[in-house]
């Protein structure tokens, strides 16, 4: 009985959070004016003026990741305050439990050999190809094949991504309508990513996991509050904007890569994001289409990709501190961030019933279910290259990939959607990926001198 008393004890946390935040919400749909009707919480708050909608909606999706939060904080603070984790007789609840807080199954003594899976890079798959001897053949071969699969998948994502958010669609009846959703394609990218990766690890040798799950859910939170960010904001501002804006994150990062791991920079990184800032500023003035657009919207808009360019800087410097802290490789990472993404966006749909919304859009729709189906593998794929092309050729080869990618997305939006681009918006341009190219340039030769310089410090040590 003793082994069964903190079990149900967790699950009473469980229990009484869901039915506390349920309550909550309850009050929340109330309060919207949903007491006489069937209407669900996302249906109410899509019913509000579409300029303040996504204030409602981003306070009604936290209010749903509250359903995971809460009680995990609850049941962490508990195991902290006991010996839950010393039981000798583990049932399933336990195993769980350890697993998400200590990131192993079971108190063994095996920690001792977490060393032995450990690289610098944090890249530690065996099949990295780094170690791999190709003729120059091979390699252009293998370049193209990167190349190739990352612009295919992340432009047929970025295309259908603003088609889904900004297009009409038709149903059997003749009647359009607008898919308003964006956490449901946040939910279907990141459950199609998890599965993959899962698939991936039991297929290949990987090293073996012990990173508490629970610290995947902080870049995973942040990773979906920057996609929400990003969706939202394709609803106030034309998507060469978008993409743009991705680029002008360079200076968030370096900021969030100081608070959090006090990085220093070089004087080449600060230029080369100052510029990026300017040619920001040169594009969306030269870009900037008054007669439709209103100075609300615009405003919006614009906090919408600040606000994903913290998220989105958040993420990337907090995935960078666990892979120097475990010995985890790309894949797993993957498979980790996603899951707890999946999680997440599968309580807040489930709260204000944004899933039978979503499905009831989609039966009535099927070139929906055709589009959506189609984002989330380019988002899945692309995610695959990005690791893979990262453990062969490193990260300038595939800054370099990305930027180009970035250009023909502008190019392709621009033809497909007649967005356009002033003159002054063309040189914001090119200054943008100047900079991005000059970055990349500064960043090699540092490197470059650098290696030259290791290398003959053992001669004159002689």
């Amino acid at each position: 009985m003793g082994n069964i008393v903190p079990d149900l004890i967790i699950c009473c946390l469980i229990l009484v959070s869901l039915l506390v935040i349920h309550f909550f919400s309850d009050l929340m749909r109330v309060s919207l004016g949903g007491y006489y009707t069937q209407k669900t919480l996302s249906q109410l708050v899509e019913s509000q003026a579409k300029e303040y909608s996504w204030f409602l909606k981003l306070t009604v999706n936290c209010f749903g990741y509250s359903c995971v939060f809460v009680p995990g904080y609850l049941i962490y603070k508990y195991v902290n305050r006991t010996s839950y984790l010393e039981k000798t007789n583990p049932t399933i609840i336990h195993s769980a439990v350890r697993m998400c807080i200590t990131g192993t199954v079971h108190n063994d003594s095996e920690r001792t050999d977490t060393s032995q899976t450990k690289t610098p890079s944090g890249l530690s798959s065996p099949a990295t190809g780094s170690t791999i001897k190709r003729t120059s053949s091979q390699e252009a071969v293998l370049l193209t094949y990167c190349f190739a699969g990352l612009m295919c998948s992340y432009l047929t994502w970025g295309v259908l991504q603003e088609k889904i958010m900004t297009q009409e669609y038709v149903n059997f009846e003749g009647k359009t309508s607008h898919f308003k959703d964006s956490q449901f394609l946040v939910f279907a990218n990141r459950l199609l990513a998890f599965s993959i990766a899962g698939i991936c690890i039991r297929m290949r040798q990987e090293p073996r996991h012990r990173t508490p799950l629970y610290k995947y859910s902080f870049a995973s939170f942040s990773n979906i509050m920057s996609a929400w960010f990003q969706y939202e904001a394709l609803k106030f501002v034309n998507f060469p904007t978008q993409v743009l804006a991705k680029s002008c994150k360079i200076i968030p990062v370096m900021l969030m890569g100081k608070i959090m791991s006090r990085t220093k920079y070089e004087c080449y990184e600060y230029l080369t994001a100052v510029m990026i800032s300017v040619g920001m500023i040169f594009f969306m003035t030269g870009s900037a289409e008054d007669n439709r657009v209103s100075s609300v919207t615009t405003i919006t808009g614009v906090f919408l990709l600040a606000m994903y360019m913290v998220f989105d800087s958040f993420t990337t410097n907090w995935q960078g501190a666990l892979f120097k802290a475990y010995s985890m490789s790309p894949i797993q990472m993957m498979c980790g961030v996603n899951l707890s993404s999946t999680i997440f966006t599968a309580a807040s749909l489930s709260m204000q019933g944004g899933f039978m919304d979503s499905l009831t859009f989609a039966t009535e729709h099927p070139k929906f279910i055709f589009d959506c189906i189609v984002l989330s593998i380019s988002s899945t794929i692309g995610q695959l290259f990005i690791f893979y092309t990262i453990s062969v050729f490193g990260p300038v080869v595939f800054t370099i990939i990305m930027t180009l990618r970035q250009a023909a997305a502008i190019l392709l939006s621009c033809v497909i959607y007649n967005h356009s681009i002033s003159v002054l918006g063309v040189f914001g341009v090119l200054i943008v990926f100047l900079a991005i190219f000059l970055r990349v340039y500064c960043n090699q030769r540092i490197k470059a001198i650098r290696s030259r310089a290791e290398a003959l410090r053992p001669k004159l040590s002689v």
